[in-house]
């Protein structure tokens, strides 16, 4: 492989100013059960190359379904011509980067291609069995999950690397129904349940046969649960809703390609503008994040992304002000930052990479456990698990709805209340940010469909965090 990828670099010499080439081999498994029976059996692969030139300031791209040197040519030409036809733009060129080479694997105990089928269908099918224990759960279902992704990546400049990414994971939902009503559970997220750069060991972690009598009782609760109380309130935000929450309205808006307009016509803008570095505060000084490809078992993360560029920890918030953005080493050089911040990726070979994000984090501070937290709170409202959201094109305007919520009142978990909700404006809400919990309360939160670009990419990404409370926020908005 590395000489096929380094004879098409070799081959744009003189034809473009620069080029780069991925093959990708990745795989997919998916299995669930729903009431007992299989519901999803499904195992898929797919290989190719992706090749991209750059010529005059202008891209081109194209992908070869095969490995073969006549296919991996032809791609190469057609990537020539789509850069030769587009306008010349004689820009800032691409930040400097050392050019890649090694090899890395994401560490793994047990591969989970490996695992028997049997194992897993056991696992999922006690599970499943005991969400059934509730009598209101007419829908209950069990899933596992494992995706293995290998590149090879070879640049005009000299580089290549080749990497070998493992993730593996799982969860239960049950979905209650009385009447015209419907409440649903999920453990533990509800966005493509827990999924790590892991192996099978994982999956075998998550006692989903163990939770889901919790899980059960708790949709089942819902039903009979008061609405979530409308009015300004302390809101404690856990788990996958806080993820979900840096995700959208931090995430998001620091790609610097959605920042310079780049995708306006699809996955939209951002509020913040390249001068707004240094300049701009975004939250409270307790509002602390990074974006981190280097770190363990994060779906963002790796040793080098899609035009290989090292993973790196970035500042993005440092108490409160805005630190950083999400790069590609073109949108670095176009606003004069030394180096790209590594967050190129695509979705497979067939893709041509984009600003995405890697693990953005919010980082621990120091209110203790979630139950320390909620002994802090007078009033207010805890909600976990996300169960929709909406913001607007720009990252400001947002509306969230958690699966379940519990009033606080005088320092404890209360009544459980169904369809939380919330709003705000992105910079107020995270100014009203005032504590987060401890480093002992720090979990990773999994999505495995973020959308972004034309035509359409979806990619995994984790977010870190541990529980946080912000004061004076509008709950159970309609």
């Amino acid at each position: 492989m590395r000489s096929l990828l380094e004879h098409l670099v070799d081959a744009a010499d003189g034809r473009a100013d620069y080029a780069d080439v991925r093959h990708v081999r990745s795989a997919r498994e998916r299995i669930a059960m729903r009431n007992g029976a299989v519901h999803e059996l499904e195992a898929d692969e797919s290989e190719g190359l992706g090749v991209r030139v750059r010529i005059g300031g202008a891209w081109g791209f194209a992908a070869a379904r095969e490995a073969a040197r006549r296919s991996a040519e032809d791609a190469l030409e057609r990537a020539l011509a789509i850069a030769e036809a587009q306008p010349r733009f004689h820009g800032s060129g691409l930040a400097p980067e050392r050019p890649a080479d090694g090899s890395w694997e994401s560490p793994l105990q047990r591969d989970p291609f490996e695992v028997p089928l049997e194992e897993k269908l056991d696992v999922l099918t006690a599970a499943a069995e005991a969400l059934r224990g509730e009598p209101a759960v007419v829908v209950a279902t069990a899933r596992f999950l494992a995706f293995r992704t290998e590149k090879a990546f070879a640049s005009s400049e000299g580089a290549y690397c080749e990497q070998r990414l493992v993730s593996c994971g799982g969860g239960v939902a049950a979905a209650a129904v009385d009447g015209a009503e419907t409440q649903v559970r999920s453990y533990p997220s509800s966005h493509g349940e827990s999924v790590v750069q892991a192996g099978f060991e994982h999956f075998a972690s998550l006692g989903l046969a163990e939770e889901a009598p919790r899980v059960a009782e708790e949709a089942a609760a819902l039903l009979r649960a008061p609405a979530c109380p409308a009015g300004e309130t302390s809101l404690i935000l856990s788990g996958e809703q806080l993820g979900l929450q840096i995700h959208e309205s931090v995430g998001h808006a620091v790609e610097l390609d959605r920042v310079l307009g780049r995708e306006l016509s699809y996955a939209g803008g951002s509020y913040l503008t390249p001068d707004d570095v240094a300049a701009y505060r975004v939250g409270s000084p307790l509002m602390n994040v990074t974006a981190d490809a280097t770190m363990p078992s994060g779906l963002g993360s790796f040793r080098w992304d899609d035009e290989g560029v090292k993973a790196q920890a970035v500042p993005i918030v440092r108490e409160g002000e805005l630190r950083g953005f999400l790069s590609s080493r073109e949108t670095a050089a176009e606003i004069g930052l030394e180096r790209s911040a590594g967050c190129m990726r695509a979705q497979g070979f067939e893709r041509q990479p984009i600003v995405r994000m890697t693990n953005v984090n919010l980082e621990p501070g120091d209110a203790g456990t979630l139950e320390d937290l909620v002994a802090d709170t007078d009033r207010g409202l805890l909600i976990e698990t996300n169960r929709s959201w909406s913001i607007d094109h720009r990252r400001l305007q947002f509306r969230f709805e958690g699966e379940a919520g519990w009033e606080i009142a005088k320092g404890r978990r209360g009544r459980l209340v169904r369809n939380p909700s919330y709003a705000g404006v992105t910079p107020e809400f995270w100014a009203r940010l005032d504590a987060v919990c401890s480093g002992p309360d720090w979990t990773l939160s999994s999505f495995l469909d973020c959308g972004k670009g034309e035509p359409g990419q979806l990619l995994a990404v984790s977010h870190g965090s541990a529980p946080a409370r912000f004061r004076g926020v509008e709950a159970g908005v309609p």
